[in-house]
């Protein structure tokens, strides 16, 4: 097998096939929890898309789902590129506990506080991730990365700027942000638990345990300038990288996949 160098500015998943780039099995199953992650928070984006309080936020909303969903294309056509499979064979046809993604990306948006609340978290997170990973022995994981933290700094910018606008806001605005906050705070606790699939994978995979205090510092930091507060809730079992799953996975799948599915090898 073997893996090879693509350029930041030109990954997508097309260069990666051009490339020849096929993932180690277990460098494959790495990024398949990764792709799922992306792939999970941009379909649950994608259903705001003509609903957001605003006309710029459809808009807004949208583009961070297609920049999530061309992260997951690339981590998915790389990670199926072991098994001789495509991106639409890891995104279509699998089953719910074949997902490796955490569980809060399959959480239902809720209203707008709480979506700005789930994406505030996710970016920070991401951020801090894909800076770690831009460091990898991986060539192709590491140029994945590089293109990748470029947007989730625009992901994180724009949801800082709705944490501050909410929280400052009206007494309604506070209170539904604050609430937000409170419904996925608990989930935040299973992005840093440890990932059974970066076992034996040092230098490679990231640890998500070594991203924890910088997304505490940054989190404080933005919710205190709101004027709210971190929830003490306690940390859910989580369990997504294992294939456990909250029951809103299956809803979700069956609309992502539902095409594919009755249409199989479909083109158009």
């Amino acid at each position: 097998m073997k893996t090879s160098h693509v350029k930041s500015t030109a990954i997508t998943p097309e260069s990666i096939e051009a490339a020849g780039a096929v993932a180690p099995l277990a460098v494959a199953e790495y990024a398949v929890g990764l792709g799922d992650d992306a792939l999970i928070l941009a379909q649950r984006l994608g259903e705001w898309i003509a609903n957001a309080p605003e006309l710029e936020e459809d808009v807004a909303l949208g583009n961070i789902g297609l920049d999530q969903l061309g992260h997951a294309r690339s981590l998915l056509t790389y990670a199926a590129s072991a098994w001789g499979k495509t991106e639409d064979d890891l995104a279509y046809f699998r089953t719910e506990p074949e997902f490796r993604n955490r569980q809060l990306f399959e959480l239902p948006n809720g209203d707008f506080a709480q979506t700005i609340a789930r994406q505030f978290i996710a970016s920070v997170y991401f951020v801090s991730l894909y800076r770690a990973l831009e460091g990898s022995a991986d060539p192709t994981l590491a140029a994945i990365a590089a293109k990748a933290v470029k947007e989730v700094d625009y992901h994180l910018d724009h949801s800082v700027q709705w944490l501050l606008r909410l929280g400052l806001g009206t007494e309604v605005s506070h209170e539904r942000m604050q609430r937000g906050l409170d419904a996925m705070w608990p989930f935040t606790g299973e992005l840093f638990s440890p990932d059974p699939l970066a076992v034996g994978l040092e230098g490679i995979a990231v640890d998500p345990e070594t991203l924890r205090e910088q997304f505490d510092a940054t989190t404080a930091r933005w919710i205190a300038e709101a004027g709210l507060t971190i929830p003490a809730a306690p940390s859910v079992r989580g369990g997504g990288r294992g294939g456990s799953h909250t029951e809103y996975l299956g809803p979700l799948l069956a609309e992502l996949q539902v095409l594919a599915r009755a249409h199989p090898g479909a083109t158009w």
